[in-house]
């Protein structure tokens, strides 16, 4: 019985871990514009159950000091 209680204790645990994002639905970088890859494997971020696509490392700084302007490209 303990046994079942931690699984389930896990499964509920990994459940919110694991929620629903919006998938990225460009194959540019949302912060610089260039094609993802071009600079490398992308980088992958989830930002408010959305996933993003960076070029590089670089990106996400610039990404994170103004979320809403880069989002936007998303609409």
């Amino acid at each position: 019985m303990k046994k079942t209680l931690i699984l389930f204790a896990s499964l509920i645990g990994a459940g919110t871990l694991f929620a629903a994002t919006a998938p990225y639905p460009l194959k540019v970088c949302l912060v610089t514009g260039e094609e993802l890859g071009s600079m490398g494997k992308p980088v992958v971020k989830v930002y408010d159950e959305q996933e993003i696509k960076f070029c590089c490392k670089s990106c996400i700084k610039k990404f994170e000091a103004d979320p809403a302007k880069y989002l936007a490209k998303l609409k």
